[in-house]
């Protein structure tokens, strides 16, 4: 099966609705929305991968908070690094690796290329990422004793943030920037990578309920403002609780968006993992920005505001569930 499976994909896709988004195609399987190739990679790892009971997830919509934890979590289970004294030890895997690194992905990195690839030699615990809602989770995932860290962000600042990121993309591949009300437009149908992002949201949100112990919900906004008690709960959920609280301040400081960003490895290298092309590379300073809350309001007019705050009470009406800040 597995060297029929690109042909198959291949017919697939013909059959999918589709509809450009940063110039690029998007393909709609189940009610969410995938470029071509990370739909192929989500399909192959829903059908050949195996979750370990050790393994973790961390698990979003695009540009909510996610390469943070992508730091935050592997210096959580490594013991060594969390609690070293050394400002800039050479233990710390956060000098040589970008934090995509750390946690690769499922759908855009380790079954682009490879259907059913050796996933045998990575250490325990392993760690990885997606972006696939919640349904489309390997069935492994969902029934092993695995954690999952789900990070979401207030709606008007993950559209502004992804904006600012997949323009940095295309107008690296020599394509014209997307204007932001025609971007805007696509977010509010549900129409990007991954999306739609309230149904997204929604999908973890309500399993987490159900299954606290498996799935920990998080929002940005949250860390922003009690990092330290965000960190705590975080490590408690990942069965590695701190022992001290300078430990936290430690993490907290080897995490810093300010320190990434300014860190070698991510002001000069390349993330080849976002095309099936290892060429059209993302540069990796492109995952870092501002980083912070509100940034929506420098780009928003009162009727955007309006109209995507609507959109967010309807989908969320009943859930529970309030990331409006």
């Amino acid at each position: 099966m597995e060297s029929s499976f690109p042909g198959a994909i291949s017919t697939l896709l013909d059959q999918l609705p589709k509809e450009t988004w940063f110039g690029l195609d998007l393909y709609n399987w189940d009610g969410f929305w995938y470029m071509g190739h990370h739909l192929s990679a989500a399909m192959a790892a829903s059908s050949y991968f195996k979750a370990l009971d050790s393994d973790v997830f961390l698990a979003s919509s695009m540009k909510t908070g996610t390469t943070w934890l992508k730091a935050i979590i592997p210096t959580i289970m490594n013991p060594d690094v969390r609690i070293t004294n050394d400002d800039d030890d050479d233990d710390d895997p956060l000098l040589k690796h970008h934090p995509n690194e750390l946690m690769p992905s499922l759908e855009v990195q380790l079954f682009v290329a490879n259907p059913n690839p050796d996933l045998s030699g990575m250490s325990s615990p392993r760690l990885f990422r997606t972006h696939v809602p919640f349904p489309m989770l390997p069935e492994s995932v969902k029934n092993s004793a695995c954690k999952i860290v789900y990070i979401t962000r207030e709606p008007k600042d993950t559209f502004v943030s992804s904006w600012h990121f997949m323009n940095s993309v295309i107008t690296a591949r020599g394509i014209d920037p997307w204007p932001m009300n025609e971007a805007f437009g696509t977010f509010g149908r549900g129409i990007h990578e991954f999306g739609p992002f309230h149904d997204h949201v929604l999908g973890y949100w309500k399993e987490s309920r159900k299954r606290p112990e498996k799935i920990h919900f998080m929002r940005f906004e949250d860390m922003k403002k009690e990092p330290r008690e965000e960190l705590q709960k975080l490590a408690c959920f990942l069965g590695k609780p701190f022992e001290r609280d300078e430990d936290v301040d430690k993490v907290l400081w080897r995490c810093s968006l300010e320190r990434l960003k300014n860190l070698e490895v991510n002001r000069h290298g390349v993330d080849p993992s976002l095309g099936v092309d290892p060429s059209l590379g993302v540069d990796y300073k492109h995952y870092f920005r501002r980083g912070i809350v509100g940034d929506w309001k420098n780009y928003f007019t009162d009727e955007m505001q309006q109209k995507l705050d609507l959109i967010t009470a309807m989908k969320f009406e009943g859930s529970g569930l309030d990331i409006g800040y």
